[in-house]
């Protein structure tokens, strides 16, 4: 994302918070800039770690509020893969993610004739389908040097 679609997204990111009567502190602020920063998908420890020497009055359940709050109100989306600690993705638009077995780097992708898949297989068994998640697996170019 290009700086200036960042500062526009933070700005309708707080705006869309502020929709919701919620306060705007410092530690949500900067957790919020964190999430639309990072090409990576954080955990709640990644983004206290990376946030905690700049917020001395930042804790962990500070982030984790604050995650759940952005998950409530539509900014973030949650992704479990089974290894215990959920991590966090700011960008919800459709796409799919690429995890390596080696190092754990998630990637996103998007390969938007998936969503013919999802009207299909409704065609095929009756079913109202609202939703699917793809996950890849491999290893990323950096494990294969």
């Amino acid at each position: 994302m290009k700086m200036m679609d960042k500062e526009q997204t933070f700005i309708e990111s707080i705006n869309k918070l502020k929709g919701t009567g919620v306060r705007i502190t410092p530690q949500r602020k900067a957790v919020l800039e964190y999430l639309i920063e990072t090409e990576e998908h954080p955990t709640a420890d990644d983004i206290f770690k990376a946030l905690s020497h700049e917020h001395k009055n930042m804790s962990v359940a500070t982030v984790y509020n604050n995650l759940k709050l952005f998950k409530d109100t539509g900014l973030v989306t949650e992704l479990t893969y089974g290894d215990s600690s959920s991590r966090f993705d700011f960008r919800t638009n459709p796409h799919y993610h690429i995890i390596c077995t080696e190092c754990g780097t998630i990637t996103d992708f998007e390969y938007p004739a998936l969503e013919e898949v999802e009207h299909l297989a409704g065609l095929l068994t009756g079913y109202e389908v609202n939703g699917h998640r793809l996950e890849l697996y491999g290893r990323c170019p950096n494990c294969q040097k």
